[in-house]
């Protein structure tokens, strides 16, 4: 197979996530695409990289955005049995990559992400992840692929508000967070680690998702532009904090999942 099949291709992403409407769309706006998604320039680091998988990748990752990365809390990191591991989601592109490679180093590659199925045409970063669907139909197969990966060993890595923080009233913060990662750890007896990292997209991506809201597009136009904006935190400095694991027997009757999961996200904003 050629190395060209490893690249990412706008046009064949179009196809099968908009099959039917894939014929209408014009040719300018899918050049729009490919320049948002810097389609040329991330196929340039595909090509350059083709033997590194998984977390080398993520490390190759790194250094291609000159990430500066300051990791606090690293004594907290559990030294037993798979955890589940979440944190706020403040950029959608260096804080995963930061994620998995400062985990992914720790635990010897033993990690899995929940991630948007897009991803899933990075392929040198596909075997980290477990799917989700964002903007169809989602696989049937997907309740059994989360059972599967909260089973593993691996360590689970998820932002549960699914989408990237907002900017509401001036404060940058995550949305509500889903209840999942209480309800499937506490039954396959997994503690939970809460991290926080810190970083902020541009005005315009707050504006363009708080515009969406207000005109009640259902489609999450902002999802297109995080790339360009990853692309726009290139060479920076960001901060991990890492806190301590909170016993999977803590989430009891006493509050509902989405309660418990509500208590970790303030844990996470107060790291």
């Amino acid at each position: 197979m050629s190395d060209d099949n490893f690249l990412l291709d706008i046009n064949t992403i179009l196809r099968q996530k908009a099959k039917g409407y894939y014929r209408f769309i014009p040719k300018f706006i899918v050049s729009y695409f490919k320049k948002i998604i810097h389609q040329d320039e991330l196929n340039v680091l595909l090509k350059s990289h083709p033997n590194d998988i998984g977390v080398d990748f993520l490390e190759v990752s790194m250094d291609f955005l000159d990430a500066h990365l300051e990791v606090k809390g690293a004594e907290n990191l559990p030294a037993g049995g798979p955890s589940t591991f979440v944190s706020n989601h403040p950029l959608g592109g260096q804080d995963g990559v930061a994620l998995g490679y400062v985990l992914g180093r720790h635990y010897n590659g033993k990690v899995k992400y929940l991630v948007n199925d897009l991803l899933m045409n990075v392929h040198q970063l596909a075997p980290l992840f477990i799917p989700i669907n964002k903007t169809g139909k989602q696989s049937r197969n997907f309740p059994r692929m989360v059972e599967a990966g909260f089973e593993s060993d691996d360590n689970l890595i998820m932002f549960p508000a699914g989408l990237c923080s907002r900017k509401r009233n001036g404060v940058i913060y995550d949305l509500d967070w889903k209840k999942t990662f209480i309800v499937k750890s506490v039954a396959t007896c997994r503690d939970v680690v809460p991290m926080h990292f810190e970083g902020r997209n541009s005005e315009f991506f707050y504006r363009l998702a708080n515009i969406c809201k207000a005109l009640h597009i259902k489609f999450n136009i902002a999802l297109l532009y995080l790339v360009d904006e990853m692309f726009k935190n290139r060479h920076k400095q960001f901060t991990l904090t890492i806190g301590k694991p909170i016993p999977w027997q803590t989430f009891d009757k006493t509050k509902t999942p989405t309660e418990w999961a509500a208590y970790v996200k303030g844990i996470v904003y107060k790291l």
